[in-house]
């Protein structure tokens, strides 16, 4: 088990009482809800019956075959989206001031085949804590022994090759969430130093929820599409292989590349820098500008923001980047940002070779 990772109170300790400062005076001089606004509530309405819409047209059987594909493709990118901006924000409790409103967008996280109470756990209290530190920040641990994304990390020969089979790997994200990530979660003693202690009702909520995706999504396609088994598990893959390369590389471009780092802790188990100082260090933003991707994105390209401000909902995060960016300017602290969303790529492409590369120059003195 992983001890708990203190974070030092002693350097810079102003940013972030600075920042919030600031933020705050924002939101009360422009009269705002740190919630959602209108146009989020319209983004909400528009992914939902966007999802919801495509799941119908599909069991409905009105398309031809060949149609079925593409559907399945788009409702895959769909449901990520939905993922990104609503249930994201609502797990956070950031969509609404109302918790039931919450958790109800929350709950929605499940017909997406992802547990919420299992997330809140490995990305709200972890992820957000313990952000890029090997052994503790389990989001990370894409695949481990497959792909290396830190000195520490297992080194072996395939890595290599991983700027290259990282890609096709990140597509079965969504599938391993489905049949594999939330119960090797949950069933863990520990996720990174957190105890696992889960209230009754999640084991019931896990089981019960994870069964009425499969029947959704599984059992009733197969009853009511007249298509060959194998034509619907080739569907299925394309939805899950289209939602799972979409998560992947939204989630690899905001901590993998060039600039992020991945610090460790000292001996006595505590960080150099504060927990803010940590975060802008181990966090990036790409395609802030790029309004298309802001709409579909939910936010997690101004992940800097997110991680500072994980309460206030998306919608608001390029008013307060402006704030972010002076302010880590004042205190000196970096700001990392690739200016769209290719040239992210190719950051976390550059990121991946070279650690294969290093992993290439280790694996002799392993053998010898």
């Amino acid at each position: 088990m992983s001890q708990k990772v203190k974070f030092s109170s002693a350097s810079s300790p102003h940013f972030y009482a600075t920042i919030r400062a600031r933020v705050e005076q924002f939101f009360n001089q422009h009269e705002l809800s740190r919630n959602a606004n209108a146009h989020m509530w319209g983004k909400t309405v528009f992914f939902l019956t966007g999802f919801a819409g495509l799941y119908i047209v599909i069991l409905s059987g009105i398309t031809p075959t060949w149609l079925l594909l593409p559907l399945a493709g788009a409702l895959g990118m769909f449901s990520a989206f939905v993922g990104f901006n609503v249930c994201h924000d609502a797990i956070h409790g950031a969509l609404s001031g109302n918790k039931n409103v919450n958790k109800l967008f929350g709950f929605i996280f499940n017909l997406i085949g992802a547990n919420p109470y299992v997330w809140s756990l490995t990305h709200n209290v972890v992820h957000h804590t313990y952000t890029n530190i090997p052994g503790h920040d389990e989001d990370i641990e894409v695949a481990p022994g497959l792909i290396r994304i830190a000195e520490e990390d297992e080194v072996n020969a395939i890595q290599r090759f991983q700027h290259w089979y990282a890609f096709p790997l990140y597509s079965l994200a969504s599938l391993s969430w489905v049949f594999r990530k939330d119960y090797v979660k949950f069933f863990q003693k520990t996720i990174g130093a957190h105890q696992n202690r889960h209230p009754k009702l999640e084991y019931f909520n896990l089981f019960f929820y994870k069964a009425l995706y499969y029947f959704l999504f599984i059992v009733l396609p197969l009853l009511v599409l007249d298509v060959s088994w194998w034509q619907f598990v080739i569907g299925f893959l394309v939805l899950h292989i289209t939602e799972g390369l979409t998560m992947g590389l939204v989630f690899q471009l905001a901590h993998v590349v060039e600039g992020t780092s991945f610090p460790l802790p000292n001996d006595s188990n505590c960080m150099e820098e504060a927990w803010a100082e940590h975060q802008m260090r181990t966090t990036a933003n790409f395609a802030t500008q790029n309004k298309v991707a802001a709409f579909f994105l939910g936010g997690l390209n101004r992940q800097i923001e997110h991680h500072l401000f994980p309460k206030v909902c998306h919608i608001h995060y390029g008013e307060i980047s402006l704030i972010v960016k002076q302010t880590a300017l004042e205190f000196n602290l970096p700001y990392i940002e690739n200016k769209t969303f290719f040239s992210a790529l190719r950051s976390h492409f550059v990121t991946l070779r070279r650690f294969g590369k290093e992993a290439a120059k280790v694996i002799p003195e392993t053998v010898n």
